[in-house]
């Protein structure tokens, strides 16, 4: 059944790169399995902020994202949706559409800020950088790189009668370390660049780039990386991704231990309080389903319609109609089309058949030495010459507006045709049969080593009810399977004699 089904694309013009998804190769029957998945916010709780600190934090534009506790990872789930990720979109191709995660994800599940200047810097000695902003320099300043450990050891405790310019360093450290382990994680392990370190210099500026945006920016190119079925790990804001998840579609979602924290801000605070624990049923093959056969029913268009920011957020308010620009994300020389008009229904608005996606240069230029990152006009100056930076600066030009007539059966018609149906190969009947029995068996199997003598009465009368409810559900399944093949051979024989008859 499976290898006469086609899973497309029909039309490769949209979806051009398929042959180096990872989907390509599980369909082939080479599974790679669950991503590796770096994210490394499980020592944050260890840094103790004082009130000076945690003022700075804020005016540099994390004041939310430092609440966010660590969430447990499903890296099956995580895995799941990196298979149906396309970085010739970046978007998720789903069996209802595409869907994204948009700039409006990012404000409301992290808090950051999604307006400003595009995250860039200029490149530094690295060495330098650490000395005039820290007061120290790691003895191990590999690649520009700088160990979490070693940001952790030496600043993770500020004296609360300490100099302002120490205060200044420990909070620096503090927001390099919290976006190393978080929006700006990396695969090469327990490392974060110095090239952020700058942007902290001063913490007033630091509050008017767009973070959020950077965020989007970084998470596209990690999720784009880790569709290659090359790869086998993935970093970014993975927190952003599995909530985007829990929020927007129904597969894999916890339950709560307690009531949800609907009345949070930002959003992502809503899974705080979840049920943990590993899921024993839930691997990367049933997620992987469950994405094949989504059904509109599965799908929050519009999650966050009734879980409106608090009033303390107005910046955050304001900076919502981004949330719907055909713009370049950037992040240092990284460079990300954020394509809302491939996905307005998260807009509340009807799908036209979007337009072609240009092939686009994933990378900016770093900015000259002399250019001022505070003055608008450098920037201004450096967009005339690239155009991925000038639509960044063009983004409240760049809002998708509603079209008036819309028909989303002829999107659906051409979605078909474009779009990867199908990662794993649809499970034949007899299959899944089998497997159906090798979970019973083992049921049973299990129950059958038990030992019944070192239990009370209550116990044993429990375990035995289990022996024979997986003994006889297996026997059914059998039974069952006997009595269709049986069926199944009699009407072949009807076929070829009409004599025969049935006698059932």
């Amino acid at each position: 059944m499976g290898s006469t089904i086609d899973p497309g694309p029909i039309d490769i013009s949209v979806l051009y790169d398929q042959d180096n998804h990872i989907s390509s190769a599980i369909w082939d029957g080479q599974e790679r399995g669950v991503l590796r998945c770096h994210e490394h916010s499980s020592m944050l709780e260890q840094w103790k902020l004082t009130a000076k600190q945690i003022e700075l934090v804020e005016k540099a534009g994390f004041g939310y994202l430092r609440t966010i506790p660590t969430i447990s990872l499903d890296n099956s789930l995580i895995s799941a949706l990196v298979e149906r990720w396309r970085r010739e979109t970046n978007t998720f191709h789903l069996s209802v559409g595409e869907m994204t995660i948009t700039l409006e994800d990012v404000v409301l599940l992290l808090g950051l800020p999604i307006d400003g200047k595009p995250v860039m810097g200029v490149t530094r000695t690295p060495g330098k950088v650490c000395e005039n902003l820290l007061g120290k320099v790691p003895e191990d300043l590999n690649g520009g790189m700088v160990k979490l450990t070693w940001l952790k050891e030496c600043f993770s405790k500020c004296p609360e009668d300490a100099p302002v310019e120490e205060i200044e360093r420990h909070t620096r450290a503090y927001l390099l370390y919290l976006v190393g382990c978080t929006i700006f994680s990396t695969t090469t392990g327990n490392k974060v660049s110095v090239m952020y370190l700058p942007l902290f210099e001063k913490f007033d500026e630091a509050g008017k780039f767009a973070w959020g945006a950077a965020a989007l920016a970084f998470l596209y190119r990690a999720l784009g990386n880790a569709s290659l079925k090359s790869q086998s790990t993935i970093s970014g804001s993975l927190t952003l991704l599995q909530c985007w998840s829990y929020y927007r579609l129904n597969v894999g979602n916890p339950k709560f231990n307690d009531e949800p924290n609907d009345g949070c801000f930002p959003f992502a605070l809503r899974w705080k309080g979840r049920a943990s624990g590993p899921r024993s049923n839930s691997n990367i093959v049933s997620y992987r389903k469950a994405l094949d056969s989504l059904q509109p029913s599965d799908v929050k268009w519009l999650p966050y319609k009734d879980l409106d920011p608090s009033s303390s957020v107005g910046d955050i308010k304001e900076s919502l109609i981004l949330r719907a620009s055909k713009t370049v994300l950037i992040c240092f020389d990284k460079a990300e089309r954020h394509l809302p008009d491939r996905c307005l229904r998260q807009f509340g608005m009807l799908q036209p058949v979007p337009m072609d996606v240009p092939r686009w240069e994933r990378k900016i230029r770093a900015l000259d030495q002399g250019s001022d990152l505070s003055k608008e006009t450098d920037l201004q100056l450096k967009g005339k010459n690239q155009a991925e930076l000038r639509e960044w600066l063009e983004r409240r030009l760049r809002i998708v507006q509603v079209e008036e007539v819309v028909d989303e059966i002829k999107y659906m018609e051409w979605y078909e045709r474009i779009t990867r149906k199908f990662v794993g190969r649809p499970e034949s009947l007899e299959s899944e049969f089998q497997r159906i029995v090798a979970a019973m068996r083992e049921i049973a199997d299990i129950a059958d080593s038990f030992p019944a003598d070192r239990m009370d009465s209550r116990d044993r009368k429990s375990l035995d009810e289990i022996k024979n409810a997986a003994h006889k559900s297996l026997m059914d399944l059998v039974g069952d399977s006997k009595k269709s093949r049986r069926k199944i051979a009699t009407k072949r024989k009807r076929e070829d004699d009409p004599t025969i008859k049935d006698d059932y």
